[in-house]
């Protein structure tokens, strides 16, 4: 048996059909099919078992991408394929039996455009919460347009997110967004963040005052006239100390990113960060011995973490990739980031890139994958862990003409023999588009001994 994604230039038996497919003895191939042609030309790629598979396409070349969960993907590509501007996408089971494949986390995803202007042009936005443990993931809400960077609120209610300058809280229990009054502060970044208790929100809002310089402010939860806190801009907020009496922040200062703090209700901002290069994504520990952090001191995006006066720095992250964006989990056991490849320049973190969300252990160790993801600015850009610890809350991204597929869904529904292909179709059943790619990840492939 066999199952993985079929991709086919129509639906008649002389089509070309692209599979990427996982087989039952665990091998991964890539194969590519002329209705016209015997011999079908193959691929494997060198990933046994894998939990995860991603096939994109990117005109006439067809990429398959494999992991087991928790490492990053292998890769390999057949080029030289003119299957049309629209073809037939599906999951697909092959079997001489009975087999069943369970598929989770399926997605259907359309990537920006290479005409995409960044900051002025978006895609399409996914609200996504997913437990760290699985992978599993769950969309709540999905926009046209796009949404960035959800908090996740102490009472585990809702989620915080920003859209168009404002803030929103999203209610998991009724699926419904609402817009929190922020007063005159409309022009609000993806850099906000809840205090411990809940009570108030700490902004960072674009303001005319400061010739459109990120400032940040803190209002009441439930809304109400923003309370200024830092002086001077662009500030953008990433922490709130567990004692409630400083806030973390990324400060533009004579051309020089650091890190900074603050009194909660104002005053004079204190300086950690001195060294050359971006310092960001500043973030205490729950007991407040540490304040993690993203920079760019070593040549490349690593994960450090600093005593909170700044003093005693500590690289923890050093692989090929460039890792931003620290979270700490509630029981200060783990540490979640987003990780962007190494063709992403050190110092930039773009919207709309192939990225990675890893765990590692809160004192350094070998990152794991826990979510293969489309998207990276807006992303996971302030804490987002559920209060409880199990989960986390993110946003993926997608174009209006991709599709994203409610999951976790068995296909087959029952076991069922299959002596020839059956493709599995997707609520999408063409898909004008050149550029494309799909993903989902398994539970398993197990062919059944008895057939019903």
């Amino acid at each position: 048996p066999r199952t993985g994604w079929m991709v086919r230039s129509s639906l008649a038996d002389t089509a070309t059909v692209v599979t990427g497919a996982v087989h039952s003895d665990g091998r991964t191939v890539l194969r590519v099919r002329d209705g016209t042609d015997d011999s079908p030309k193959a691929v494997r790629v060198p990933v046994d078992h894998p939990d995860v598979l991603e096939l994109k396409r990117e005109g006439p070349t067809f990429v398959l991408s494999a992991a087991r969960f928790g490492d990053s993907f292998t890769r390999d590509s057949v080029a030289g394929l003119d299957l049309g501007s629209e073809v037939y996408v599906g999951l697909f089971v092959s079997s001489d039996g009975e087999a069943e494949a369970r598929f989770h986390n399926v997605r259907l995803i359309t990537p920006a455009p290479d005409s995409l202007v960044p900051y002025e042009d978006d895609l399409g936005s996914n609200l996504e919460t997913m437990s760290v443990e699985t992978g599993r993931r769950t969309i709540h809400h999905r926009s046209p347009t796009s949404l960035q960077a959800p908090n996740w609120t102490p009472d585990g209610e809702a989620l915080i997110y920003n859209s168009g300058g404002l803030l929103y809280r999203f209610d998991l229990a009724t699926k419904t967004p609402k817009a929190i009054d922020t007063g005159f502060a409309d022009d609000n970044n993806n850099d906000h963040v809840l205090s411990p208790d809940g009570t108030r929100l700490g902004i960072s809002h674009h303001a005319e005052a400061h010739d459109g310089a990120s400032i940040i402010y803190t209002v009441p939860i439930e809304g109400g006239t923003p309370t200024q806190v830092t002086p001077n801009g662009p500030s953008y907020l990433h922490g709130w100390s567990p004692d409630d009496r400083f806030l973390v922040y990324t400060g533009e200062r004579n051309g020089e990113y650091d890190l900074y703090k603050i009194p909660v209700d104002g005053g004079e901002e204190i300086r950690l960060t001195t060294a050359e290069g971006l310092d960001d994504g500043s973030e205490y520990t729950p007991d407040g011995e540490y304040i993690y952090f993203n920079s760019v001191r070593s040549g490349s995006m690593e994960i450090w973490r600093m005593r909170p006066d700044g003093s005693h720095p500590e690289q923890l992250t050093d692989d090929r990739f460039n890792n931003w964006f620290p979270h700490v989990s509630p029981d200060g056991e783990t540490v979640v980031f987003l990780s962007y490849p190494p063709s992403v320049p050190p110092g930039d973190h773009p919207f709309y890139k192939h990225v990675y969300l890893r765990k590692m252990p809160i004192d350094g160790g070998t990152p794991e994958v826990i979510a293969y993801v489309y998207g990276g600015q807006g992303t996971i850009n302030v804490p987002s862990w559920s209060p409880d610890g199990t989960r986390i809350g993110f946003v993926s991204n997608t174009g209006t003409k991709g599709k994203d597929v409610p999951s976790p869904r068995p296909f087959p529904h029952r076991p069922r023999p299959c002596e020839t292909e059956v493709l599995l179709p997707l609520p999408l059943p063409s898909y004008p588009t050149t550029r494309s790619f799909a993903y989902l990840s398994f539970s398993f492939l197990l062919p059944t001994s008895e057939p019903k």
